[in-house]
């Protein structure tokens, strides 16, 4: 199947649901969601109209833990990626992205005074 495009994605109540657009001729396109390169059980590729397929997918609760986990879709005929999608869990992560920031905003603090340093004795 060509041309087999990944839209409007979301998780809700633990279940991963996306609308996949394609050529109509050759019915529902083979779907796997992988994580860590294993195939998650219980994906399901449901016609909405022709071309379109809203797939979904369970999202099992041992799979998620902290930090990022990311999920690929794969078209299996075509052997092609179409989408991935990520969920970021855990405190550790917002401590982590925290931290990130306040140091963007040292750096950004130490690279404004060394432009105004240099402004003044070139002149500028």
């Amino acid at each position: 199947m060509d041309g087999v495009s990944l839209e409007r994605a979301a998780v809700r109540e633990g279940r991963w649901t996306g609308e996949l657009r394609g050529d109509a001729e050759g019915g529902a396109p083979s779907i796997a969601v992988l994580h860590l390169g294993e195939p998650l059980d219980g994906v399901a590729v449901t016609p909405v109209s022709p071309g379109v397929w809203q797939v979904s997918a369970p999202l099992p609760p041992a799979l998620l833990s902290d930090g990022v986990q990311t999920f690929v879709v794969r078209d299996e005929a075509a052997a092609a990626t179409i989408g991935h999608f990520a969920i970021a869990v855990g405190v550790a992560l917002e401590d982590d992205i925290r931290a990130e920031i306040e140091l963007l905003r040292a750096e950004l603090d130490m690279l404004k005074r060394a432009f105004r340093r240099h402004c003044l004795e070139s002149g500028g």
